[in-house]
Order: structure tokens, then C-alpha cells, then sequence
């Protein structure tokens, strides 16, 4: 059990969640040019564009997992994330189903807060200093659960076609042959790093982390931090109407 002290503002983690959601807006809009669109871009499917996005969602589990510590309802915040996560589900369905969101970043974040929630007690039996690095070893031996595996290259094992069979076991990591989602976050594995990173969260409510942490440098950057989940819900749109204008106007682009 971690002693708990009144904690103080991490300016550091909102400047970097202000950074990863405008990174993001990026990546979504080269996708949507690239994929949706068709546009000559072959920079988005090469490796560095991979690297950004694999960047991008580690850092908000990390950030979010770490924000855990600071909450006041883990379990109210985590069913409003999830609820919106349904929502952008609906939409995608009803707009574009071929880029439908079965269970993306936003199903995973919020159904991640709802387990801390219901899990925090237990999670709190394992020493601090032992937590993040258990739950990172964890989560590098079930990453390629969603693929068949278990383990890491070249020491794995495939696991049972029957758990890749039932149609409805993707939100844990077992998605069957027929199933997308443009986006998609599956428990297993990133629930074991948002864990980890709760332990990361003790460190950073108690004070123990360096001290520039807690100061904001930019204050516009940690303001969009503040408000990653309305960029997030909002700038997909906008994007996509930017862009369906874009290539209208010049089509050959």
C-alpha cells in the first residue's frame, strides 16, 4: 500500500498529452488522405509513420494510466470515456462502416479506468517499485496475443483457435479472421502497460518525480492537454471535411 499525500499538478504530462493529440491530428489526417482518399502519399505507410503511431498510443496509455493516480472517480470518468467510445462506434457504423471503430484508443482507455477502479485495492498490494516493471513484462509477453501468439520472438507459443473463434472476444485481444476496426485497442495487451503506468502515477502524485515536471512551460500546450478528449471527438470530422473539400477543388492532388 502506497502512502498517499496531496498531490500537486504534473504540468510535464499535460504539455506531453497536448503533444501526442495534436501528433495524432496528424496522423489521422495523413491516414485519411493516404487510405480514405486515395492520395499520393507514400510516406504515410512507411516506418518512421509507424514509429509516430506506435508513439502516440504507448504515450497515452502511459499518460493515462499515470493519471489514474489523480483522479477523483476512476470509475465515473472511465464510463463517460467508454460512453463516447460507443458513440464514435455508432457513428463510424452509420457513416462509414468500412472505417467502423469497434474498439478503439477511447474503448480501451475507458474500460482500462473502469478496471483500476474496480482493481485499485489489489493493484496497491504490489510494492510500488515492482509494479511497473511486473506489469511491462506482462504486457511484452502477451503483445502479440491479437496475432495467435504468446511471448515474444522467438520465444512464443500460438494459443487456441477456439478463443480467435467466437466473434465477440476482441475487446480482450482475440479478434476472429472476419473482424476490423480501424482502430483498435484490445485489453490484452495494453491493459498491462496502463497498469504499469499506475505505479509510474504514485511516483508523480507523491512528488518523487524531478521537480521541472511539475512546472508548465506552455501553457496553450498543456491547455489542449487538458482537453485531448474534445480535440480527439472533434478533429476527425473537421479533417475529413478539410479534406473532402481539398480534393474537390484539386482533385488531381
Amino acid at each position: 500500500m502506497y502512502e498517499k499525500r496531496p498531490s500537486r499538478r504534473v504540468g510535464a504530462l499535460d504539455e506531453l498529452r497536448g503533444l501526442l493529440i495534436l501528433l495524432m491530428v496528424y496522423y489521422h489526417g495523413a491516414y485519411d488522405a493516404a487510405v480514405i482518399f486515395g492520395a499520393d502519399f507514400p510516406f504515410f505507410f512507411s516506418r518512421p509513420m509507424q514509429w509516430l503511431q506506435t508513439f502516440i498510443s504507448c504515450g497515452f496509455i502511459i499518460i493515462s494510466g499515470m493519471s489514474a493516480r489523480f483522479s477523483r472517480n476512476n470509475l465515473r470518468r472511465g464510463v463517460q470515456v467508454l460512453g463516447l467510445g460507443l458513440l464514435l462506434t455508432a457513428a463510424t457504423l452509420f457513416v462509414m462502416p468500412d472505417q467502423r471503430v469497434m474498439f478503439g484508443i477511447l474503448h480501451f482507455l475507458g474500460s482500462a479506468m473502469i478496471l483500476f477502479a474496480l482493481f485499485e485495492k489489489q493493484l496497491d498490494k504490489i510494492p510500488t517499485v515492482l509494479g511497473a516493471p511486473l506489469f511491462v513484462a506482462i504486457f511484452i509477453l502477451t503483445l502479440y496475443v491479437p496475432r495467435g501468439m504468446l511471448g515474444y520472438p522467438p520465444f512464443w507459443t500460438p494459443l487456441p483457435d477456439m478463443l480467435y473463434q467466437t466473434g465477440f472476444l476482441f475487446p480482450l485481444g482475440f479478434p476472429s479472421d472476419g473482424f476490423f476496426s480501424s482502430d483498435y485497442f484490445p485489453l490484452i495487451p495494453n491493459l498491462f502497460l496502463f497498469f504499469g503506468a499506475t505505479y509510474l502515477g504514485v511516483y508523480a502524485k507523491n512528488g518523487q518525480i524531478p521537480e521541472f515536471c511539475y512546472r508548465t512551460r506552455f501553457s496553450w500546450l498543456a491547455w489542449v492537454g487538458r482537453h485531448t478528449i474534445w480535440v480527439y471527438m472533434l478533429h476527425q470530422p473537421i479533417v475529413y471535411a478539410f479534406l473532402w473539400i481539398y480534393f474537390r477543388l484539386f482533385p488531381a492532388a
